[in-house]
């Protein structure tokens, strides 16, 4: 497996599919996400351009974090999983950015325990899958509107993880329904789009698309 190789491939895809929208790849940054990736594999990515890296797990973020940032390197962090509000303290001091804002208590905490101003994105459950977090269609505008009169938390844009499908295009109606939520709010961010589904993701709109297994299998 040759990290850079694979991360050269997904460079020339997402191109491609911003193309085929019409769009400039420069709109679209790419997150490697980290969680099954060693500390020597995420060197290599950081090697190769990487700039941002995506964690799910607390425990596993803050070691690779720490371990990264004493060898000097400190790309920018994201918090792509669920974050528990016993972790908000600690996922406050590591990350950058936290992408899975899954509920108004989860706002409130990170809210009252930050001491500078947060990049935030509010997690939208559009297929309403019960395995998944995040508010569900109706509820995200008041949840957005809520979350925007706290202190210390930037609302950026919007989350969501799409369901399993066989076709990526069997997904595509959930980001198009997630970027006309964006739009109707007025805000900057699309998250969306993984491994098998992230040129899906591109061609509706998707700002931020956060890859794992193509880059480090």
């Amino acid at each position: 497996m040759d990290i850079a190789q694979n991360i050269n491939e997904i460079r020339r895809r997402i191109a491609a599919a911003a193309a085929k929208a019409g769009r400039s790849a420069d709109e679209i940054t790419l997150i490697a996400v980290t969680k099954t990736a060693g500390v020597p594999d995420i060197q290599q990515a950081i090697a190769a351009g990487v700039g941002h890296c995506g964690e799910s797990r607390i425990q596993d973020a803050e070691r690779k974090i720490r371990q990264l940032s004493d060898a000097g390197l400190r790309p920018t962090w994201h918090m792509i999983g669920h974050l528990q509000r016993n972790k908000a303290k600690t996922a406050l001091e590591i990350f950058d950015i936290i992408h899975s804002i899954d509920s108004l208590r989860l706002a409130q905490t990170l809210s009252a325990q930050a001491n500078k101003n947060i990049s935030i994105l509010i997690q939208v459950n559009i297929a309403e899958e019960e395995t998944k977090q995040g508010f569900s269609l109706d509820e995200a505008a008041g949840a957005v509107a809520e979350i925007s009169k706290l202190p210390n938390l930037s609302i950026r844009g919007l989350m969501t993880i799409a369901p399993m499908a066989d076709d990526a295009e069997d997904v595509r109606p959930v980001f198009r329904e997630l970027r006309k939520l964006r739009d109707s709010l007025g805000l900057e961010h699309l998250s969306m789009g993984m491994s098998d589904d992230f040129e899906i993701a591109i061609e509706e709109g998707a700002t931020m698309v956060r890859v794992g297994r193509a880059i480090f299998g």
